[in-house]
């Protein structure tokens, strides 16, 4: 299986209002709940108007698109780093799973899915 590192650093954050949110921007995802609206997005275009936000993340996805029948994936790419102490944070979408760690802990993070196994790309 692949792994597809991406180059921006990212943050993590809450907003108050969607229309906080520029739905332009090449990379975010949006959640929202009955108690908040988060925001994934390039640390560079994180909206001025934020709740709480936590800078210094870097991220990677499977590659391809995954088929929803496909169990353990992400469980098992989180066992892995969570074996070497990288705590994460995981976004799935309709094709694939990605999952961001801090950028102090990126290298360490390749490093172990390649030993496991993993391609990285």
């Amino acid at each position: 299986m692949k792994i597809r590192k991406l180059e921006d650093e990212l943050t993590v954050c809450k907003v108050h209002s969607v229309s906080d949110i520029s739905l332009e921007k090449e990379f975010y995802f949006i959640g929202r709940t009955d108690e908040e609206i988060s925001l994934v997005c390039r640390s560079k275009d994180t909206p001025k108007n934020t709740a709480a936000r936590e800078d210094g993340w870097k991220g990677f996805r499977i590659e391809g698109e995954l088929d929803f029948s496909l169990i353990g994936i992400l469980s098992k790419l989180s066992g892995i780093l969570a074996e070497r102490q990288i705590g994460i944070f995981a976004v799935s979408t309709y094709n694939t799973d990605y999952i961001l760690v801090k950028k102090e802990n990126f290298s360490k993070a390749l490093s172990a899915l390649s030993q496991a196994g993993y391609e990285i790309v």
